[in-house]
Parts: structure tokens; C-alpha cells; sequence
């Protein structure tokens, strides 16, 4: 796929998430500026978007779609029950690709109801930078099109894995919550550093730089977390120490307890 024959794509909604996949097609492709359109609400994000990127600004719903093939749903969560007939029209005959936290297929079904074929996407926040993990998942299968379509899209935000809806809240709880947990995380280290007598800077400088070379070696070499886990401990030794408190602790049990808390509020939210 290239600028040259992809068809245009239209963007309701255009904030954060909008604009980090804008951001990453223009980079990655393949669709071009003069390809892409958004419309936003009553704020300012739709022609600060357009203004940045070079990316139209459409004056209408309608204007919005004008010969698209897709479109990608990128307003609020709460406002899709508020489409009504100008989204149900907007989306006829189109590909909707769904970016909207906790609505489900059946719901954007209710939405769009004339669509080509309705996908889900999950992604999260490092998915500003290219570097997220996005869970996704169709109504019906793709055609080549299509699958094509989204691919590029989802190329855009970083990888991707394809499960079953029913899987979704799931995905959710470990890698759209995710990012906060290793905030968290990075957090707790930095501050237990400083408790341990290093200066502010040095111990937050220490907890960035472990994690970003923890994570790249465990997805460079392709092993289990354990193997690599092992590999930094020596019998007796500083490390199998901080592990037998994490261990005495029950970590393992606290993260299970901390995903499966997300899972069942991702359910209550979902619709």
C-alpha cells in the first residue's frame, strides 16, 4: 500500500488518540496529509490537528466522510450513543474501526448499523510514541481490503494481537492498564532508592534506564521472564535477597489480584 492508491480516511474525534495515530500513519503510511480528514467537537483539537500535521479539517460529519472507504471512530466513549442518524448515515456502506474504550461490537452494531464491518480497537497509551500494544478484534472477517486497511492502522500505534471479544476486558486489565502499573512501579523504585540514601534525580534516572534495558533484553532474547530472572541472581546474593521479600509478599499474587480488579471494572464499564 502506498499514498498513491489507499482511499482517503476520515478521523471523528481528534484528540490524543487521533492524533497519535495520525502521527504515526504520516510516519509509517500509507496514507498521505491530503488523504486524511477529522472533525472535532465544539474545542480547538480538530484545527490544531489539521494545523500541525497538514491533515484536513472537515466543516461537516458528512464533508468529513466524502469518498472515504474508512472510518475511524476517535470521540469520546459516552458520545457514540449520541450519533444518531447523522453517524448511522456517515458510516453506511464504510469500514468502522472503533477506537472508543468499553463499546463493544454489538454497540457499535447499534450505531452503525449500515456498516461494511465494524473492528475494535484496544491500544494503549505508549501508542502516542509508536510504541504501543493494541488488542483489536472484527464483526465479521475482513476481506484483503480491509484487512489491509487495518493493518496499516494498526501499524501505526505500535504491534498488535487479534483476540476474541470476549478476551477484550481481559487485554484491557493487563495492557491498557498496564502502562500504570509500571508507572507505578517506576515510581516505587525511584522512591525506594531514595530511601535507601540516593539523591532524587539519580534514583529516578536508575528506575527509567532498568526498566527501558529490563524490557528490550526480555524482547530481544525471546526467553521467559524467569530464565532472565534467574540469570540476574546468584545464590545468596543481593538479588535472590529483594526476591525473597517480594516472594514473602505474595507480588505475584498482589499483580494477579491488581488485573483481575481492572478485568471486572472494564466489565461493569463495558456496553
Amino acid at each position: 500500500m502506498s499514498g498513491t492508491n489507499v482511499d482517503p480516511i476520515a478521523f471523528l474525534g481528534a484528540g490524543n488518540m487521533a492524533a497519535a495515530m495520525v502521527d504515526g500513519i504520516l510516519a509509517r503510511g500509507p496514507w498521505t496529509a491530503a488523504q486524511i480528514a477529522c472533525i472535532g467537537g465544539g474545542g480547538p483539537s480538530a484545527a490544531a490537528l489539521a494545523h500541525r500535521t497538514g491533515i484536513r479539517k472537515a466543516g461537516s460529519l458528512q464533508d468529513a466522510v466524502a469518498g472515504t472507504r474508512t472510518v475511524v471512530l476517535t470521540f469520546k466513549p459516552q458520545h457514540l450513543a449520541q450519533g444518531g442518524a447523522a453517524l448511522a448515515s456517515a458510516t453506511k456502506g464504510r469500514l468502522v474501526v472503533s477506537v472508543l474504550a468499553g463499546r463493544r461490537l454489538a454497540a457499535l452494531q447499534s450505531a452503525a448499523p449500515e456498516a461494511a464491518n465494524l473492528v475494535r480497537f484496544m491500544p494503549n497509551t505508549p501508542a502516542q510514541l509508536g510504541a504501543g500494544i493494541t488488542g483489536w478484534c472484527a464483526a465479521r472477517p475482513l476481506d484483503a481490503n480491509d484487512q489491509a486497511t487495518v493493518r496499516a492502522l494498526l501499524g501505526a500505534l505500535g504491534k498488535s494481537v487479534e483476540v476474541p471479544e470476549a478476551q477484550m476486558d481481559a487485554l484491557t486489565a493487563v495492557s491498557g492498564s498496564g502502562p500504570a502499573y509500571v508507572f507505578e512501579f517506576a515510581a516505587a523504585l525511584r522512591d525506594a532508592g531514595v530511601g535507601a540514601g540516593l539523591p532524587p534525580e539519580i534514583a529516578m534516572t536508575l528506575a527509567i534506564e532498568t526498566l527501558l534495558g529490563a524490557a528490550r533484553l526480555l524482547a530481544h532474547r525471546g526467553v521467559d521472564p524467569e530464565t532472565l530472572r534467574n540469570q540476574v541472581t546468584s545464590p545468596n546474593g543481593t538479588t535472590a535477597a529483594g526476591l525473597r521479600r517480594m516472594t514473602e509478599r505474595d507480588f505475584r499474587g498482589l499483580m494477579g489480584e491488581v488485573v483481575l480488579a481492572a478485568k471486572a471494572r472494564s466489565e461493569e464499564l463495558s456496553t
